[in-house]
């Protein structure tokens, strides 16, 4: 069975070896030992909110806690109205209620990890997304207590996923080490995008492939995400994310 053994050393390759190392970076670092222990407070990485009058919205991710963190991320969504004086700050979280507003610093770290930028809008463009991404957090179908699940679905990830598929202006997809953004929240397992030139399909968040102007190709595995965008040169490596070719670690 040529090809099947050749298809088995392709996983291993692809996906348990990056899986493999990435549990023992992790393992071997340091890293708070629950969530009481954990920093969260602002990393400082987005500019005050009264520094600038117009309207914004920022998509951020870091990396979560405990040995989970070896493979996946933590995403939010914050938004600033024009001429407001604080950010709103929206996650998916498995405890209490579902979507939390305000309960964390806008840009904080997330179990001590630093945030990073995943998507920026600002000025008329922002003002404009600002009623459909309310809308879209209002509409979200698992919003209810015991609307989370880790693995594959609906989670934190699966939640900012479901806001930038209904508002196409903020023009990105999550990070690959977002596990559980593929997970379809709408239940369609097939999903073309026109607008955006994406195509998706899902086996219920287990496995799945994407190929678009945004996704680039993407195969998903049991949440692990390999693949490669050629519009941004980069290469996506279950378990460690998206790296450039120019610029690094996105």
């Amino acid at each position: 069975m040529p090809v099947l053994r050749f298809l088995l050393i392709g996983f291993a390759l692809v996906y348990l070896l990056p899986t493999a190392l990435a549990a023992v970076l992790w393992w071997s670092g340091n890293h708070p030992a629950s969530y009481r222990d954990a920093d969260w407070t602002s990393a400082a990485l987005l500019p005050k909110p009264d520094a600038s009058p117009e309207a914004a919205v920022y998509v951020l991710a870091a990396r979560t806690g405990g040995l989970k963190g070896a493979l996946s991320e933590h995403s939010w969504i914050v938004t600033k109205a024009r001429d407001a004086g604080r950010y709103e700050r929206y996650d998916k979280v498995g405890w209490g209620a579902p979507i939390r507003r305000n309960a964390y610093a806008a840009d904080g770290r997330w179990y001590s990890n630093e945030p990073r930028l995943v998507a920026t809008l600002k000025g008329e463009a922002a003002e404009r997304a600002l009623p459909d991404i309310e809308e879209a957090i209002a509409s979200y179908p698992f919003a209810a207590q015991g609307g989370y699940r880790l693995f594959p679905g609906p989670n934190s990830n699966s939640f900012i996923a479901y806001v930038l598929r209904e508002v196409p202006a903020l023009g990105a997809v999550l990070p690959p080490a977002a596990v559980g953004r593929d997970y379809p929240t709408d239940g369609h397992l097939l999903r073309l995008d026109t607008e955006a030139g994406e195509f998706q399909a899902s086996l219920f968040g287990y496995a799945g492939v994407a190929v678009g102007l945004r996704s680039g190709f993407e195969l998903n595995l049991l949440g692990l995400v390999a693949g490669v965008d050629p519009f941004r040169w980069q290469i996506k490596i279950p378990a460690f994310g998206a790296y450039s070719f120019s610029s690094g670690r996105v």
